[in-house]
């Protein structure tokens, strides 16, 4: 399954606000709830929260992918956000995080969150394509971003 395809439009933000790590969260489970009305914030939070507490998931390169998994869903659910101006996400390289993909996956599911995640981290990993989508001037560029150069994976 592709990233552009789990990922709806509606939850992308083209310009986070939040300067720390709950800002950015609370950002990002906002624009996941675009995309599916049924989740309950505070547990999407709780369970983000969680994780963090287990490790950052800010990996370097000025990328963090926050993830979890709740009871209630039953597909994989990802949000996208660029913060211009860099968050401190306790990343590995000690650098601020600019481009953030948010998972949550049903819990029992194993096989897809992490291919899914061994995808997005495939993609950042090139230079040009994490240059590309922080110049991005909307969602709907970035998307296509992410279309254009998963089509190269």
């Amino acid at each position: 399954m592709k990233i552009s395809e789990l990922l709806d439009p509606a939850a992308i933000v083209a310009e986070l606000n939040g300067t720390g790590k709950k800002e950015v969260l609370a950002e990002l489970t906002d624009a996941l709830l675009k995309a599916d009305s049924s989740l309950v914030r505070d547990d999407v939070l709780k369970v983000l929260m969680e994780r963090e507490r287990l490790g950052s998931t800010g990996i370097g390169d000025g990328v963090a992918i926050p993830h979890g998994k709740l009871k209630d869903i039953d597909r994989l659910l990802i949000s996208f956000g660029l913060s211009r101006q860099g968050v401190d996400f306790d990343s590995m390289d000690s650098k601020p995080a600019h481009l953030f993909f948010l998972l949550v996956a049903p819990e029992e599911s194993v096989g897809v969150h992490l291919k899914t995640l061994a995808r997005i981290s495939k993609l950042l990993k090139s230079t040009a394509v994490r240059e590309r989508l922080q110049s991005a001037v909307d969602s709907a560029e970035i998307h296509r971003i992410i279309s254009e150069e998963e089509e190269q994976l």
